[in-house]
């Protein structure tokens, strides 16, 4: 029980601490919003990378919208577990669990952005043969923490990638955001006070 409770305070403390873009995400000037496609239809990852692109400045496409988008697809999501520790029985009490995700960035027009490329992640955990249920929870506690993770360092990946580009000179630089001017207010008039007639001897 102390060890599912360490390890999701652990979770919780990565989560808050490390895995999220600190500064807006850097996208082409053309690029007008970004659809995230997945080959799972309920990927928690793609919720998690709508979600990131949005809190860092990226306008996201609805899936069934019909205007041209940048597309950030998710290719192929894999998880394995790599036992890596056994008991004097021969059995398996540690293993490490991994994570690979493929994807590819593709412009409006179809061209690749940022081309198609893996990312591996792994956690090791503990699982004792005769704790069954502790170990599914922790497992699924370092799953839900390594989909966190994975979708930022997607989200680096594609940063670093339009940086380079950017400073080579390929990309054209975003737009910096215009704030429309307000109109200008005219002076406050003060109505003239009516003249005092003279006062009678």
């Amino acid at each position: 029980m102390i060890r599912i409770l360490l390890a999701f305070v652990l979770a919780s403390a990565l989560a808050g601490c490390g895995f999220h873009m600190r500064n807006k995400l850097m996208l082409p000037a053309d690029t007008a919003a970004v659809k995230v496609v997945s080959t799972a239809p309920y990927s928690e990852l793609a919720k998690l990378l709508r979600r990131g692109l949005r809190a860092s400045g990226a306008q996201i496409a609805e899936a069934d919208s019909k205007e041209p988008a940048a597309q950030l697809q998710v290719l192929s999501e894999r998880w394995g577990d790599l036992p890596i520790a056994i008991d004097a029985q021969g059995r398996a009490q540690e293993y490490s669990l991994r994570y690979a995700v493929i994807f590819v960035f593709r412009r409006e027009d179809g061209s690749d952005l940022v081309p198609q490329q893996v990312i591996e992640l792994s956690r090791d955990y503990v699982s004792p043969p005769t704790d069954a249920t502790g170990t599914t929870t922790e497992r699924e506690i370092l799953a839900d923490e390594l989909r966190r993770e994975m979708s930022a360092s997607i989200m680096r990946r594609i940063d670093s990638v339009v940086r380079a580009e950017l400073e080579r000179g390929t990309l054209q630089p975003p737009k910096p955001a215009t704030v429309p001017a307000k109109p200008a207010t005219p002076p406050a008039t003060v109505p003239a006070s009516p003249a005092t007639p003279p006062q009678g001897l």
